[in-house]
């Protein structure tokens, strides 16, 4: 065992930098046969009852989140299949306290925020899949381009608080934990397909099967549309995607009549996507016309993307006080986002917001005829990898009348940002893009970023009669390096022009409280330390935060409800240029905001009606942010900035969030309906009255989806995401305004075996 353990370790940390197809393939070849020495069954005794999973959860069930002295919410199989939502974000407004931007319409890139800790690519939480840290590079460059496929999903879990201190490393909003589709308990096999508007396809396909001993599950997921906006010019196009998901997970348990319990449990994944995404909005006047146009400079502009993840985890459990487990795990992200840079010497932005002043680069954006090399578009070419070990132990100690659960876990981590990017020159002829200028591979950006680290956290939970306590604390130490190499040396021969290194060691305390008033009631208040760790070779300082949350909570199985007042106070708040933010600046160039104040309630309520021959579900999720603003002055050339006075609202956090759904279910028909609310926010910091052209106004979007069940294994529904076709603006960063989905219907069947 520690053999193989060793090896993994080894293959984990140190790769090849630059490997070629072949030793890549070596490497996976070499932990598969390590995998297979494992020796299971060598204690003939037997094994006690234990049941297992092959998914990693950090909350566990829906139920054991009443129990948690902080804030944290499952989002379960059920209320993932009663709006069969392919769109993470529209999954997340059912949690108080997660902000969201919308973007394209589909959730393919989404930007995710809690608590007032930043939206832009999800970069200010801490995402992961079965516990495992899941964004592109997460500490050298933590913008997520690669998003989990949602209809992947069985649950999500999101933490708050000082819950999320034990996840790490970014704890001043939380974590997103997202739970992939476990193997069944039995033969078995799920299928969803559905069509629908803009010639949209999309299939869920999964199968497999528990057995004594080795256990596998394979899943895919299809999906493609044409999109919902048209391009002008005479070429035109599609601006929808193409996604193809494939899962496999695979487990080999011990001998049932083996004392202790070991279990190996493998998972290997691959997406590719192809969407014919832009930054490029428009200006107000044009969206009041048609707010599904997309101008004819973008017609050029898709991303593409591969992604591989490769996960073995071995699991020890006995019938005494702890269980072990270890995970090994390598992510590949490969990406190109060929989109439109700038437009005669301008940015679009510039020109989209005052066109009169531009009027010859909104020309050219529009379609008039430009000069050769006017109209840039950038290679956005990066590679990515996050590899590393993550072990930890859980005690169950029992201290006289004092219950104690210990956890101890280290992770140690490798991730890289490889940037090698050029920027191709066209020339509008009347509506058409001309290749004018071919530029060389990486004659925009060539540079390596990485981080090297050690993280370890202890985390606990005391009961003592009806309180419970969680004191846990974290240890991060990140070592981070970024290489600059010339332009004119794509192979990087004569080595880097510039060296930055930075590091960061830091201990990140946090406590949670829960008090039982009796069966229904419970108190609960918390504290942790916020932190998110800068960019390699940044000049700016850690982000770090005290987090403060206390409330209330009430079940009886028939109505639920929870109210949680929190501040998050900030003693740096960091902001981080991407191209996704818009204005100036260069891409990776990060800015310390001083000090900051969010604060807010976060409510939720449920309510059942069970009447026997039907059931109505109700439920009620708000989040009313009370506070949002710098407490200093200052000014920096991050543009959602700019020049900061003191009281000035935070960008893109509104007031107030409402999400109610309603169901009805009646013998086999069921129907569920949810209306979203979003208050008017800010695009740019600031204060008193809100302006036009720096805000995203207010809006509802109702969704719907009714299901007809023919027997236990066959159903079909209608689905419709914005039932009564509600224009309105999801963002204006980072160049003119774009649009939220429209109305968009689909018919879908299920079959499960």
């Amino acid at each position: 065992m520690r053999i193989i353990l060793i090896y993994i370790t080894v293959w984990a940390f140190y790769p090849n930098r630059y490997t070629d197809t072949m030793h890549t393939s070596n490497r996976r070849a070499g932990i598969c046969a390590a995998i297979a020495l494992l020796p299971f069954g060598a204690v003939a005794e037997e094994q006690p009852a234990i049941e297992e999973i092959d998914t990693v959860t950090i909350i566990g069930k829906k139920i054991d989140a009443a129990d948690i002295p902080g804030s944290a919410h499952v989002v379960d199989t059920e209320e993932l299949r009663a709006y069969v939502n392919a769109d993470i974000l529209r999954v997340l407004r059912s949690v108080p306290g997660v902000y969201i931007q919308e973007e394209e319409g589909f959730g393919l890139r989404p930007n995710i925020g809690i608590r007032g800790s930043g939206l832009d690519r999800s970069a200010r939480i801490a995402l992961l899949e079965d516990g495992v840290l899941i964004a592109p590079a997460p500490y050298a460059a933590s913008s997520a381009y690669y998003f989990p496929t949602q209809r992947r999903m069985s649950a999500l879990e999101v933490l708050k608080g000082p819950a999320a201190v034990a996840v790490g490393p970014r704890t001043t909003g939380g974590a997103l934990n997202m739970i992939s589709t476990p193997i069944p308990d039995a033969m078995g096999a799920n299928v969803d397909i559905r069509g629908g508007d803009h010639s949209t396809l999309d299939a869920h396909l999964n199968v497999g099967n528990r057995g004594e001993r080795v256990s596998w599950l394979l899943e895919t997921v299809q999906a493609q549309s044409d999109g919902f906006k048209s391009i002008d010019g005479p070429v035109g196009g599609d601006t929808g995607y193409d996604i193809e998901d494939y899962m496999a997970k695979f487990q080999f348990d011990s001998s049932p009549t083996s004392r202790v319990y070991q279990s190996l449990r493998v998972k290997l994944g691959y997406t590719d996507q192809f969407s014919n995404e832009t930054y490029l909005g428009l200006t107000d006047a044009d969206f009041a016309l048609d707010p599904n146009r997309r101008y004819a400079a973008s017609a050029n502009d898709t991303f593409q993307s591969e992604h591989e993840t490769y996960q073995a985890t071995y699991v020890i459990d006995t019938d005494a006080n702890w269980r072990g487990e270890v995970t090994a795990y390598r992510n590949d992200f490969q990406r190109n986002w060929y989109k439109l840079q700038s437009v005669a010497g301008q940015s679009a932005g510039n020109a989209l917001a005052d066109p009169v002043a531009y009027a010859t680069e909104y020309g050219y954006l529009t379609g008039a005829t430009s000069a050769d090399d006017d109209i840039q578009i950038r290679a956005n070419n990066r590679t990515y990898y996050s590899q590393g070990v993550q072990a930890k132990i859980d005690w169950d100690l029992n201290l006289g009348d004092v219950g104690l659960l210990l956890s101890t876990g280290i992770r140690l981590h490798k991730d890289e940002e490889d940037r090698f990017q050029h920027q191709d020159g066209y020339r509008m002829d009347n509506g058409t893009l001309v290749l004018t200028t071919a530029a060389a591979g990486g004659s925009n950006t060539n540079r390596v970023s990485d981080a090297d680290v050690t993280s370890l956290f202890v985390d606990s939970k005391i009961s003592a009669g009806d309180w419970i306590f969680t004191p846990g604390v974290r240890f991060e130490d990140i070592d981070m390096t970024r290489y600059d190499y010339a332009t004119d040396d794509p192979t990087r021969a004569n080595g880097p022009t510039r060296v930055r290194n930075n590091s960061v060691q830091v201990v990140i305390p946090g406590i949670g409280a829960l008090y039982r008033l009796n069966e229904d009631w419970r108190l609960l208040a918390g504290v942790n330390k916020g932190f998110n760790p800068p960019s390699p070779g940044s000049s700016a300082n850690e982000e770090s935060s005290i987090n403060f949350e206390a409330g209330v909570r009430f079940d009886n199985n028939a109505l639920s409800f929870e109210g949680i007042y929190f501040v998050n106070d900030y003693d740096n708040l960091v902001g981080t240029v991407t191209d996704s933010t818009g204005g100036g600046g260069q891409v990776g160039d990060q800015f310390d905001g001083g000090e900051v104040i969010v604060s807010g309630f976060e409510l939720a309520a449920g309510f059942g009606l069970d009447a026997g021959s039907f059931r109505v579900p109700l439920a009620l999720k708000y989040t009313w942010t009370t506070e949002a603003e710098f407490e200093n002055a200052f000014e920096s050339n991050f543009d959602p900035w700019g020049e900061v006075e003191v009281g000035d609202e935070l960008p893109y956090i509104p007031e107030h969030q409402l999400r109610a759904s309603a169901g009805l279910e009646v013998q086999q028909f069921r129907l569920n309906l949810a209306a979203s609310y979003v208050d008017e926010m800010r695009t740019k910091a600031g204060q008193g009255a809100f302006v036009t052209a720096e805000t995203v106004p207010s809006h509802i979007v109702w969704d719907a989806v009714a299901a007809w069940n023919f027997n236990d294994q066959f159903s079909t529904y209608v689905k419709v995401d914005n039932l009564l076709d509600e224009t309105y603006i999801a963002s204006r960063r980072p160049a003119g305004v774009r649009p939220g989905l429209p109305r968009t219907a689909y018919l879908g069947f299920t079959y499960r075996l």
